[in-house]
């Protein structure tokens, strides 16, 4: 396997880890970091790819992005209004210091810039 190909094997590893926290942690977001995995193991191991896309619970948030081959605005607008609702509560109330507090804002900004930007908006 060439250095290239690892990169994003392990790219792709970080970006799936980051995407299965999001899913218990409030204002992280979960399908932008799992559709960057399968990018990402799309170009770097067609094993891994077809993995995640046949995963029982994850592969679920890949294939219906792939059915519409993106989201609508009305999706992106509610997806990324509850994910700075969340985030904003989060840091509030539950996360304890301020590199914590960065951090998800960190995930926060990446996670809008991706959903508003990178993926795709589709009209129904």
């Amino acid at each position: 396997m060439s250095a290239g190909r690892v990169l994003f094997v392990f790219a792709g590893t970080v970006s799936l880890g980051i995407g299965i926290i999001g899913i218990v942690v409030p204002g992280l977001p979960t399908t932008p970091f799992l559709l960057l995995s399968a990018w990402l193991y799309l170009h770097g191991s067609k094993k891994m790819y077809n993995a995640l896309l046949n995963h029982k619970h994850l592969g679920r948030y890949i294939r219906n992005y792939r059915e519409v081959n993106g989201m609508t605005l009305t999706m992106k607008l509610s997806s990324i209004s509850l994910m700075w609702f969340m985030i904003f509560i989060s840091c509030k109330y539950f996360i304890v210091g301020e590199f914590a507090v960065i951090i998800v804002l960190l995930f926060g900004a990446v996670g809008t810039v991706v959903m508003g930007f990178v993926i795709p908006t589709v009209r129904k």
